[in-house]
């Protein structure tokens, strides 16, 4: 007997999140929202969000909807190699996070692309672009999302992007939603083994582990430079289909 794959979509606050509004009969086993995409959907099942993330903002729990913190993401975050590598910005962090409570065979984003453009930058309005803040671990988005979706890779998980825009600082490869199902289909990217070791063990010899998560109040001790390098490498560890 065949297995359930099991699915688990994230959705962030970018204005196409709203298009997650649409889908109906979607057969994924959790719905993880980051902040204030607990919004889109109903059906939500986890939101998870920073500690300054303001508690009026936050949705109530209950038995089926049952809310995260830093409590949680910081060990999981922590047991992928720590946030200076990982990128210290939510859209990746629940990445990581789900890849470590759920071990689930495909991850879909939605709304997370990161990309800020005119008055709406968010589907509530005007908000902060959090990622690209004034930050070290953040120079090069696409590379922390290719070191994710390497991760992932390792421990058997496909990611996707199910939105439709035309930009994204995501490596993940754009599905329709109505193409998820079939997913056994979809052609995947291939992946350099070798560069994957080589950069997890520049990592560790790098050293950059800040076991209780602030990372940013070591960010002197940072060498930008070797940062850069360990990025560089993991992008190209995805190599074209």
């Amino acid at each position: 007997m065949i297995g359930k794959t099991k699915k688990i979509l994230i959705i962030g606050s970018a204005p196409d999140s709203i298009n997650a509004t649409k889908w109906k009969n979607i057969s994924f086993d959790n719905i993880v929202a980051i902040n204030n995409a607990w919004k889109i959907r109903k059906d939500w099942t986890n939101c998870i969000y920073p500690e300054d993330f303001p508690e009026n903002k936050r949705p109530k729990s209950s038995e089926t909807q049952t809310l995260h913190s830093s409590e949680e993401y910081v060990e999981a975050q922590n047991y992928f190699g720590g946030f200076v590598y990982a990128g210290g910005t939510m859209a990746f962090t629940a990445g990581y996070w789900v890849l470590y409570k759920f071990k689930p065979q495909i991850i879909c984003y939605i709304g997370c692309d990161m990309v800020y453009k005119g008055e709406k930058t968010h589907f509530y309005g005007k908000g902060n672009a959090d990622p690209l803040r004034k930050d070290k671990t953040l120079k090069n988005l696409l590379a922390k999302s290719a070191r994710l979706e390497a991760i992932a890779f390792l421990n058997n998980c496909k990611i996707f992007n199910l939105s439709n825009l035309s930009g994204s600082n995501l490596t993940f490869k754009k599905i329709n939603i109505n193409d998820l199902e079939n997913q056994t289909n979809i052609e995947y990217k291939k992946f350099n083994e070798n560069k994957i070791d080589f950069a997890l063990r520049m990592e560790k010899e790098t050293g950059y582990y800040i076991p209780d998560g602030k990372y940013w109040k070591k960010m002197n001790e940072f060498d930008e430079k070797k940062i850069k390098e360990i990025d560089d490498l993991w992008l190209s560890s995805i190599e074209k289909i």
